[in-house]
């Protein structure tokens, strides 16, 4: 769908003020309970926060859920479990096209590379990170910074059951340490057929009216037994009407809003182009790959699925950077702010240069950002195997260091997610392998130049496909039993392995690690140490009463159920059963799957399907559920609308919408439709028992 000008979406921002009364993606300990009570007589109060925090869930993926019975059932969307049920699959037996429903417990399949987190205490550590740092240049500061949050995630994870986190919110503001309870053995309860959970494709995509299905259940388990959680939602027992106060309790991922405007230019100008570009070509390649045949398409569906979500996603954020309305806005607030600074003489020696700091920055960034994205971005090249052969090769050369002095993503606290990752029990597809490693090495030597000495490193004399070809068809890295052996024996295992990729990954870990401390210590440093200027002179300048940028940690929205204009029309907030059957054409991506067209006489038409709220979200906040004033689950957050592409940068409450599924819509089809007795009976008893 081509998405349309977003002037309209950011034209009254330029009057507005701070913050709009439903914006926000507020944390737990700094929810701003008397302004839902101002707007709308409704107070959370300490018991309430605790229980939609300990009811929520983060899937370590890029997801959200929720618990929805005291046995570790989880409500998530469909997209968020879309790897699980590809990597469960088998070109016999599609559980994406068919559906997965468990009959029973021992029926529930374990999804090989998720995680689950619930987030059980956030304490301020703001305090200890200022005292190792004060007083420090800006390379000096970054690694004392980095030490000493190291030591922190470290006394916090004292078992591989919790995970700890330090987080940095307004800029280095505040560092918030986050301690959850880790879920490393998920299982599969039921995910409905991917034609009802995506019904309507990319063309619906970030549009409302919506009529997805866009749910899934998983369930944690604990010592091989369903995990006991007291603390989960229960189904509301009557639906959200237009006007009703809702919250969204959920994990976005990453927002812009405090960003400088050379941040913002950089973005604009140099990183969104350029990686919408790639991902353009990518959703290219991977649909040909499609078109070779079904089990091509089967194997790589949801790769391409990701890569056009992300793309309209991206696509949606630059044309709000592009918007001269909108950019203007965000000038005029850097324009008042620094005109506050500069009206202070000792602010305006001390703040105001870190404006020009971080643009000098943003400048080295642009003309490193090739050789940091080639050589220490790379990821694998696409390539899952040659990825968990890079972090294999990092793991061996930093476990035996000092937890404080490696890098930040193998310290002790992080090793039980990167095992997970490493050592999934999921299977590899040689042939996608090989396409998606060409197109990253093509990629690779068309930004830095086929006479680059890094380039000549990795391919040699050979072309992409040739390179990609030999390493993925010489390699044993698809063995589970292979990785686990070097990802145990360490530097020994490492040096005496002629895995090709493996030795590629040796070959380039030296010129990774070189520009990354480039990165860290002349730009990630100066970024760092004058952001942080900047959030402490906004506070005492501005105010502390706002909200940090989101940082895919656990958040509370709060908004209405509302509609929205659209090129001259209104647009209702709530769509119905009886809509998904007229929108229906028996043609992708408007076809119903046959237990749908079987079971219509049992759907009442009437059922609620989606909904349509002013709640601020972000990416990352699929899978959130959507709860009313009393606690309760109505729905289940999957997409916003066109408008909410810009959110990244700034909201409008007027046209940012996020989208739900109703959870009347979710009851009606496990009941009606799939016959999930086991599954309604467990969460109906959980309604009850609330």
């Amino acid at each position: 769908m081509r998405i349309p000008s977003l002037a309209l979406v950011f034209s009254t921002l330029a009057l507005a003020s701070a913050a709009y009364a439903e914006e926000g993606m507020w944390t737990f300990n700094d929810f701003p309970a008397q302004k839902t009570k101002a707007a709308y007589g409704f107070e959370p109060t300490p018991a309430w926060l605790d229980h939609v925090r300990l009811s929520s869930v983060r899937l370590a993926r890029g997801c959200s859920g929720s618990f929805v019975s005291a046995s570790g059932l989880v409500l998530t969307n469909h997209h968020c479990v879309r790897e699980c049920l590809d990597q469960l699959s088998t070109a016999k037996d599609d559980f994406v096209t068919r559906g997965f429903s468990a009959k029973a417990g021992p029926d529930e399949r374990q999804c090989p590379a998720m995680e689950i987190n619930q987030l059980l205490e956030i304490s301020d550590v703001t305090a200890r990170l200022s005292k190792v740092t004060s007083g420090l240049a800006d390379k000096a500061q970054n690694d004392a910074r980095k030490a000493e949050i190291a030591r922190i995630e470290k006394e916090c994870a004292t078992s591989d059951q919790l995970r700890c986190d330090v987080v940095t919110l307004f800029n280095g503001g505040r560092y918030d340490l986050y301690k959850y309870r880790r879920y490393q053995d998920v299982r599969l309860a039921f995910a409905p057929e991917a034609a009802i959970a995506h019904f309507g494709g990319d063309p619906d995509n970030f549009n409302f009216p919506r009529f997805c299905l866009d749910m899934a259940l998983v369930r944690v388990y604990d010592g091989g037994k369903p995990a006991v959680t007291p603390e989960h939602l229960s189904f509301a027992s009557t639906s959200p009407k237009a006007g009703d106060l809702t919250f969204t309790s959920g994990h976005p991922g990453t927002t812009r809003r405090l960003k400088t405007i050379s941040e913002l230019e950089y973005l604009r100008d140099v990183d969104l182009p350029a990686t919408i570009s790639r991902y353009a070509e990518l959703r290219g390649m991977l649909t040909e790959f499609g078109e070779r045949g079904k089990e091509q398409r089967r194997i790589s569906l949801a790769d391409l699925l990701g890569v056009e979500n992300a793309l309209k996603g991206l696509t949606g954020r630059h044309q709000a950077l592009v918007d001269k309305r909108f950019f203007a806005t965000k000038q005029s607030e850097e324009k008042t702010f620094r005109a506050k600074l500069e009206a202070d003489a000792a602010k305006r020696a001390a703040v105001v240069p870190a404006f020009a700091a971080i643009e000098t920055s943003m400048t080295k960034l642009a003309e490193l950002r090739a050789e940091l994205n080639g050589k220490e971005g790379h990821r694998g090249f696409g390539s899952r195997s040659l990825a968990a052969a890079v972090s294999l090769v990092r793991w061996a050369s930093e476990k035996d260091k000092p937890n404080a002095e490696r890098l930040p993503e193998y310290g002790d606290a992080k090793v039980p997610a990167l095992k997970a990752q490493v050592l999934a029990k999921a299977p590899v597809y040689p042939e996608l392998e090989i396409a998606e490693l060409t197109f990253g090495l093509t990629k690779l030597r068309e930004a830095l130049g086929p006479g680059d000495p890094f380039v000549k490193k990795v391919l040699g004399q050979a072309s992409p496909r040739q390179k990609a070809t030999e390493l993925i068809r010489g390699t044993k890295l698809r063995e589970l039993s292979d990785r686990t052996r070097l990802f145990d024996g360490g530097q020994k295992a490492i040096d005496s392995s002629k895995d090709p990729l493996i030795l590629l990954a040796k070959a380039i870990d030296a010129d990774g690690r070189a520009v990354r401390k480039k990165y860290e210590d002349e730009i990630e440093a100066v970024v760092k140490k004058n952001s942080e200027v900047l959030a402490k002179a906004r506070f005492e300048t501005l105010g502390a009463g706002t909200y940090p940028d989101a940082t895919f940690t656990l958040r509370l929205s709060y908004g209405t159920v509302k509609g929205f204009p659209h090129r001259g029309q209104a647009v209702e907030p709530i769509t119905t059963v009886a809509g998904l059957f007229d929108r229906a054409t028996g043609a992708e991506p408007f076809e119903l799957p046959g237990s749908w067209i079987r079971a219509k006489s049992k759907v009442s038409p009437e059922t609620p399907m989606n909904v349509a709220t002013t709640n601020d979200i972000i990416g990352g906040n699929s899978g959130s559920p959507l709860i009313d004033r009393n606690g309760a689950l109505i729905g289940l957050v999957f997409d916003g609308n066109i408008y909410s592409l810009g959110g990244d940068f700034g909201f409008d409450p007027e046209l940012n919408r996020t989208v739900a599924v109703e959870s009347a819509a979710i009851l009606q089809a496990l009941k009606n439709v799939y016959e999930a007795r086991r599954l309604v009976a467990e969460i109906e008893g959980a309604a009850a028992g609330s």
